[in-house]
């Protein structure tokens, strides 16, 4: 499903949490494409600064960074602004950043809940009402927002984490009807688990706690709900988000679309 080379060559998109996982691997699939960059996360500054290197040589397009904090809807503005000064406009915006807490809900500090709705829910609100407006004036646009199969369906201990993504799908629909005509199709990936290095991470995290191997965490506890018992790559995930760049998916707009194993067909 990956789209070609160059033919979003000329356009410009933001990813936030875009310095490692999904979203780094989105920047990759549209750098690859043609398009200019700007990546935001938290990181290591030599890190961080080796990707814009690698994004910029390999594919010859402009990279930039912003390091803006999604919490903070003032810093969201700069990021978009400085988006805007760099490249002229904002084509492409993909809302990617998010965190997760898993708490059953009464003993979910409030703080964490906050942060949750904030970093998943809100930021992609404040990035959405601040591109939208940029979108119209050129008559194109693609908002993308990474959400979740708990986007469609439910899990214990995880109630900021599902509001949130419910929301963004609820969100999601309602501004893609906005601008239906205006040459702007906004969408929603749902993905299942994603191998991503934090969710290798909680695989061996989960096996030592529970004295099991890594291979039945990933059967057993992880992919319980994927029927197809694998994981999500991040590279499918990139190229579903690319896809979505291109003219063929122009008629796509206010879906949410799982990439989940089967989870959510059940």
């Amino acid at each position: 499903m990956a789209i070609g080379k160059q033919v979003l060559k000329g356009k410009s998109a933001v990813v936030t949490g875009s310095t490692s996982g999904i979203g780094l691997g989105i920047a990759i699939a549209l750098a690859r494409s043609g398009c200019n960059l700007t990546i935001n996360g938290f990181g290591d500054a030599r890190q961080i600064q080796d990707i814009r290197n690698s994004l910029a040589e390999e594919h010859d397009v402009s990279v930039y960074y912003s390091n803006a904090d999604m919490l903070e809807p003032g810093q969201i503005e700069t990021m978009i602004k400085q988006a805007r000064d760099n490249f002229g406009s904002l084509d492409i915006l993909v809302n990617n950043a998010g965190i997760q807490f898993v708490s059953p809900v009464d003993s979910l500090p409030t703080e964490k809940w906050d942060a949750i709705i904030g970093i998943n829910l809100s930021a992609a609100f404040h990035t959405t009402r601040l591109a939208v407006p940029m979108m119209v004036q050129s008559g194109w646009g693609r908002i993308i927002n990474i959400a979740s199969a708990h986007a469609l369906v439910a899990s214990p201990f995880k109630s900021a984490y599902v509001a949130a993504k419910h929301g963004l799908a609820g969100l999601t629909k309602s501004v893609a009807l906005e601008v239906a005509e205006k040459g702007i199709t906004v969408n929603a990936i749902a993905p299942g688990y994603v191998e991503t290095p934090l969710v290798r991470g909680q695989i061996a995290d989960t096996a030592q706690a529970r004295g099991i191997s890594e291979e039945e965490v990933v059967r057993d506890v992880m992919l319980a709900a994927q029927p197809t018992k694998k994981m999500v790559t991040i590279e499918q995930v990139a190229n579903l988000a690319a896809y979505l760049c291109g003219d063929s998916a122009s008629g796509i707009t206010g879906s949410i679309l799982p990439i989940d194993g089967g989870w959510t067909a059940r």
